[in-house]
């Protein structure tokens, strides 16, 4: 038996024998659905762009044009994706109690789209729009044609005013019902999977931490270090679909 398959198997041991696990998820999670992430070389969007000047909450109130001419391919990425082995394996083995509860920096509900269920976004959805003049929360659905076919910027159906996406900007805060849904979540867990995340936005980054001060493990399945692995109980710097479906198949076999 070669390392990597002992690698796989003490995954799959730590998910069995753990009581209440949960998936910490980032950008790496849906890279293998083509959906670039945020930091990678050459591909990651902070190569091509100043996130303040196109994805900051002062840039959007300033000048919200070019946030929604940022914003269009990716919105358009996101909805031609599909979940891959990762999303399909975790919604997998939520479905057959392996799993408790997702956690996910992402917005492109990929989780959901496999199947999964109780998923806390706490970095926002695309789902809605909201009109920051009279505050209306609006379904993102109707707009999405004609903003990426055209690039037609979403206004609101009341007052006119251009429709913010519900998705976490810069120097905003994260959303209050997904954060503490989350941090209740972590103080049950006896197994942390960060799952694609490089651990290096905040608050999201302190999860683990919490985590560990509730005596749960770690389980890490990321391509680049985190600061956090020297605190984990394994470390696969593994392609994170490939991996999940082998912890998968593995978890099926020990049924």
């Amino acid at each position: 038996m070669t390392g990597a398959e002992n690698e796989i198997k003490y995954a799959a041991q730590l998910i069995i024998k753990s009581e209440y696990t949960i998936i910490f998820s980032g950008a790496g999670i849906s890279t293998p659905s083509g959906i670039p992430d945020f930091r990678s070389v050459n591909s990651g969007l902070w190569q091509k762009y100043d996130p303040f000047e196109v994805a900051s909450l002062t840039s959007f109130l300033n000048n919200p044009e070019i946030f929604y001419q940022w914003f269009r391919p990716l919105v358009r990425t996101i909805c031609n994706a599909h979940p891959n082995q990762a999303h399909r394996s975790i919604s997998d083995l939520q479905k057959a109690g392996y799993i408790n509860d997702i956690i996910t920096q992402n917005i492109d509900a990929l989780h959901q789209r496999s199947g999964a269920s109780t998923v806390h976004e706490i970095h926002g959805t695309m789902e809605t729009l909201t009109c920051l003049k009279c505050m209306e929360t609006i379904p993102s659905l109707p707009f999405l044609p004609k903003y990426i076919e055209h690039g037609t910027i979403p206004r609101c159906p009341i007052c006119s005013t251009i429709l913010k996406p519900d998705v976490v900007l810069l120097e905003e805060q994260l959303p209050e019902f997904p954060w503490s849904c989350a941090n209740q979540a972590i103080e049950k867990t006896q197994l942390m999977i960060i799952a694609g995340s490089s651990l290096v936005v905040t608050p999201a980054a302190s999860l683990p931490i919490i985590a560990l001060d509730h005596g749960a493990k770690l389980l890490v399945i990321n391509r680049s270090p985190t600061y956090i692995d020297n605190n984990a109980s394994l470390i696969l710097n593994k392609d994170v679909a490939k991996t999940f479906k082998a912890i998968k198949n593995e978890i099926i076999q020990n049924q």
